[in-house]
């Protein structure tokens, strides 16, 4: 009899380990409000007048200012909270998959568009394959661009073609680079933006959608744009897309709502690019339980119909 209670055990954590797994993507309940929610970024969300989302202009903040910048603009989030756009993603829930069209067109608006101020540290330009571009489109993808390497003979280092082994590089040598070139705020790096936002892709879609004239009355400053989404609505970034600022190859119309939708699937799939593996592992695992559970029911009911 210990046997079996301790199986029950073992079968029980092991089932609610599978259902974690399996449902760890699945969206919330339909009646939750889907809202913005304060959180201060170094790279220009919280500061000292101006903010910034992907990136913007900032100006530094003076020291001791910072905790006080970040509490001042907590408390004017939280009464100025706006529910998000809501999509239906085809990644989303426990048998959701990434759309590979839309990735490798979300890819294509991510380097001509985004990557001139946003770097994606942890992407390769192998792990396009993912994706659907093959052998040869991601050598011709990673030839465009030159990485350092080294050193050489002589002890220097040296600029060659990326190979698909290696990670895209980043569009700054290096921070303050980055900083200089956009007003003091540093664009923050999109490797994790999608799981770094509370409902990350509903947040950025709506944030890429959310540029609009201010209303009557409000008063936005000069560097900054209005943006319906964002925390306190005041915005660094200009608006990143436009109609037709790209051409997609299978050619799909690139409005802005397009693009926004193809980017933020692409930036969700680079956040977790092993989250259809870890589904389809946790349905197999949920299954297995299951008929295990079966199996140690019927072994139960064998025992105790022998003690009786």
């Amino acid at each position: 009899m210990t046997f079996v209670k301790l199986s029950a055990a073992l079968v029980a954590g092991l089932l609610w380990t599978g259902m974690a797994v399996a449902q760890e993507n699945v969206p919330a309940n339909d009646q939750e409000k889907k809202t913005l929610e304060g959180t201060a970024d170094k790279g220009g969300e919280a500061g000292s007048g101006q903010q910034t989302e992907m990136t913007g202009a900032a100006p530094a903040s003076p020291p001791g200012a910072e905790h006080t910048a970040d509490v001042n603009q907590e408390l004017e989030i939280r009464h100025d909270t706006v529910e998000l756009k809501e999509e239906d993603w085809p990644h989303a829930g426990v048998f959701g998959t990434y759309d590979r069209a839309a990735l490798q067109r979300g890819f294509k608006v991510y380097e001509e568009v985004c990557h001139g101020c946003h770097a994606a540290k942890y992407l390769t330009f192998r792990s396009l394959a993912d994706i659907g571009f093959n052998e040869d489109e991601v050598k011709a993808i990673a030839a465009k661009y030159e990485v350092q390497d080294g050193p050489d003979d002589a002890g220097d280092m040296f600029q060659r073609p990326a190979r698909a082994s290696d990670r895209m590089p980043a569009p700054f040598p290096n921070d303050n680079a980055a900083r200089a070139a956009n007003g003091g705020a540093l664009p923050p790096d999109l490797s994790l933006m999608a799981k770094a936002r509370q409902d990350g892709d509903n947040y950025l879609y709506s944030l890429l959608t959310g540029y609009a004239d201010p209303p009557p009355g409000e008063e936005v400053a000069e560097g900054q744009y209005y943006n319906t989404y964002f925390p306190g609505h005041k915005i660094g970034m200009p608006p990143p897309l436009s109609p037709d600022q790209v051409t997609y190859d299978d050619g799909t119309t690139a409005s802005v709502d397009q693009m926004s939708r193809d980017v933020t699937q692409f930036l969700s799939w680079l956040a977790e690019p092993k989250m259809e593996e870890r589904k389809q592992t946790g349905i197999k695992v949920m299954l297995f339980l299951l008929i295990l559970s079966v199996l140690l029911y019927f072994y139960m009911r064998k025992v105790w119909s022998d003690v009786h």
